[in-house]
């Protein structure tokens, strides 16, 4: 892999290139845990909810490996795309990714999004 995590000036943890990577590369591929509506609204009251990803049906994932570390950018050099049938997420890079940069996601589920997320309101 091409990335690890570590601290991040923007919260807490993030991921960083250690290894350059290109326009179009797959990052990572990530597994989840896939909730029905009734577990979402559940973690929805716990440390959690800041973590998951929204789902087909009302659900919610829990992406594993560095799917959940990620930060948030309205400037993103990356982006996830769900992949429903597989039960994955992939990200992939918007730009060339230089060694040290963090790799950054809009949390709106599209690159160019400039809405506010539910912790910058």
């Amino acid at each position: 892999m091409k990335i690890e995590v570590k601290d991040s000036d923007i919260h807490n943890r993030g991921v960083f290139c250690i290894e350059d990577i290109s326009k179009d590369e797959i990052i990572e591929v990530c597994q989840i845990i896939n909730l029905n509506d009734i577990d979402t609204k559940i973690i929805d009251n716990t440390f959690l909810y800041n973590y998951y990803f929204s789902w087909k049906d009302n659900g919610s994932a829990i992406c594993l490996g560095n799917g959940s570390i990620y930060n948030h950018s309205i400037k993103p050099n990356s982006e996830y795309i769900k992949d429903f049938d597989n039960s994955i997420i992939r990200f992939i890079a918007l730009k060339d990714i230089k060694v040290g940069e963090e790799i950054l996601v809009n949390y709106n589920g599209t690159p160019d999004s400039d809405k506010k997320v539910w912790f910058e309101k």
